[in-house]
């Protein structure tokens, strides 16, 4: 009878799993095929000098589509990622590090005030609350979208901590950071291409924009 017991305990909560991960699916994955699919796509990657620094200028063209709509809609908040680092080039051994920079955003939908809430932070979000980051209120979530959508004057590194013979590399990834959604939503994310919204590039820094 123990041994009974047991197996429908197992399968019970096997079952309820699975009906959770259905539900997210159908969360994630409404509405119909025909819709337009989230995108995204890196427009332009600057880097320039400014006051003794290097910033970077980014422009995506961003459209989350109607499935990352309808789950904003629905209370789910979608973090994003942009990654800035400075890469010195070295023939025996792996490449070094210069610089190290990101942005973390928290895009959210208050069904109250019917206004989209954003946080932007040095830090993760997750990790410090929004108390840490600045947050912005919208009417709309193309307002929203539009803070997200470029990213201008971003320093990246002092001059002075560049090798002015050293041949160096700018690296740049943008990315909708799944790793922040409920447990649930990140099983039944990971096979939808929606949820899959990533671009990243490199750019050559010449001796004279380092010098």
């Amino acid at each position: 009878m123990g041994f009974i017991t047991r197996c429908w305990k197992k399968t019970g909560l096997e079952l309820l799993h699975s009906l959770v991960r259905l539900l997210c699916v159908g969360l994630l994955s409404v509405p119909g095929a025909w819709a337009q699919n989230a995108s995204i796509e890196l427009t332009e990657l600057k880097v320039l000098r400014d006051n003794g620094s290097l910033v970077l200028n980014a422009q995506l063209s961003l459209e989350l589509g109607p499935v990352l709509e309808d789950a904003l809609a629905k209370g789910v908040a979608l973090h994003f990622v942009a990654e800035a680092e400075i890469l010195r080039d070295r023939w025996y051994w792996t490449d070094a590090q210069v610089s190290y920079a990101h942005r973390y955003y928290r895009l959210a939908f208050q069904p109250l005030t019917r206004r989209w809430r954003l946080n932007v932070s040095s830090e993760p979000i997750a990790g410090t609350g929004l108390a840490g980051s600045i947050s912005q209120h919208f009417e709309s979530l193309g307002e929203a979208l539009s803070v997200i959508r470029r990213q201008s004057a971003w320093k990246l590194v002092d001059l002075q901590n560049l090798s002015p013979d050293a041949r160096q590399r700018v690296r740049y990834n943008f990315k909708l950071d799944v790793s922040q959604l409920p447990r649930p939503f990140q099983i039944a994310a990971g096979g939808l291409s929606d949820w899959n919204l990533q671009v990243s590039r490199t750019l050559r820094l010449s001796q004279d924009m380092v010098r």
